[in-house]
């Protein structure tokens, strides 16, 4: 595939990300808009195939771990269902 169709690809997941960002209020959503653009970088030829790659790693590591902290913390203040006592 040529380095264009990639850059297609990136940019999508980037638009997603970022529309994913501002629909849950989570901002690890866009550290993978950065891994995404890093990614971009060595498609457009402006950074080498290893450091873009392992800065879009690092990035997506930190992604995952803020978004999962991010859920963690919201169905923890989330309230739990109603219980319905037996009689009532």
């Amino acid at each position: 595939m040529p380095h264009s169709a990639f850059i297609v690809i990136h940019s999508t997941l980037m638009v997603i990300g970022f529309w994913l960002s501002r629909r849950t209020r989570n901002n690890g959503f866009l550290l993978f808009v950065l891994a995404e653009l890093s990614y971009i970088t060595y498609h457009a030829g402006v950074t080498h195939f290893l450091f873009a790659h392992i800065v879009a790693e690092v990035l997506d590591a930190l992604a995952l771990v803020t978004i999962a902290l991010g859920f963690r913390q919201k169905t923890a203040t989330a309230p739990g269902p109603a219980v319905r006592t037996p009689g009532m």
